[in-house]
């Protein structure tokens, strides 16, 4: 297990820098085997020197590429599988290790409330470029044939959220609550950047 501060949804990729000796140690071990490990944020502590406290939910994670550096150092390219739910957690020797097991998504997400958790998402990146704290959102077209669940994972990743927020989507498994709780946070993460643009809008002058 691979303890972070973000989190990493099934689909998405991720890029990390692995320099304790501890993790790698774990790269070692799983590039050896089948590039397998799990990403679990951290609920309390730090990334660097251990003894952090974890969230139950975390990410199956697929190291797609590994690239030594000069320093020793690794960066890594890693994608996002399958939820996992940690039953328990064991010794952290030589790295953290955990009993997991994989998680199921349940339900079906209607196309309505897709498109809406769709737009609240673009709205909150247009808003969050226009503020210049964002790189705003590639266009993300209607996908009809495609796989609900994979777009929805999709526009959980591009959502302008706060790392918590992130875990909750994450450890919802039912699709249309978690089609809605996004549109919900990416509707109030919008009407706080509007707010943000509104009260930086000049004003005009006395008398105009």
């Amino acid at each position: 297990m691979f303890p972070l501060s973000t989190v990493l949804f099934p689909g998405a990729l991720l890029m990390l820098q692995v320099f304790e000796p501890r993790y790698r140690r774990l790269l070692d071990d799983c590039m050896a085997d089948d590039r397998i490990f799990g990403v679990v944020l951290i609920a309390r502590g730090s990334e660097v020197g251990g003894g952090d406290e974890r969230f139950s939910v975390a990410t199956e994670a697929r190291i797609e590429q590994a690239v030594p550096l000069a320093t020793g150092r690794w960066t890594l390219a890693v994608s996002g599988r399958s939820r996992l739910a940690v039953d328990s957690w064991l010794a952290d020797s030589p790295y953290p290790r955990a009993v997991v097991r994989e998680l199921s998504s349940t339900g079906t997400v209607p196309g309505p409330t897709l498109e809406a958790a769709a737009s609240a998402v673009t709205r909150a990146n247009a808003l969050a470029a226009e503020l210049g704290t964002g790189p705003g959102l590639r266009p993300l077209r209607p996908d009809p044939g495609g796989d609900p669940e994979r777009r929805l994972w999709q526009l959980c990743d591009a959502a302008p959220l706060g790392q918590l927020d992130r875990q909750r989507l994450l450890e919802i498994d039912d699709l249309a609550e978690r089609a809605e709780a996004l549109r919900s946070l990416a509707e109030a993460v919008g009407n706080d950047l509007l707010a943000l643009l509104v009260d930086r809008s000049p004003r005009p002058e006395p008398g105009q």
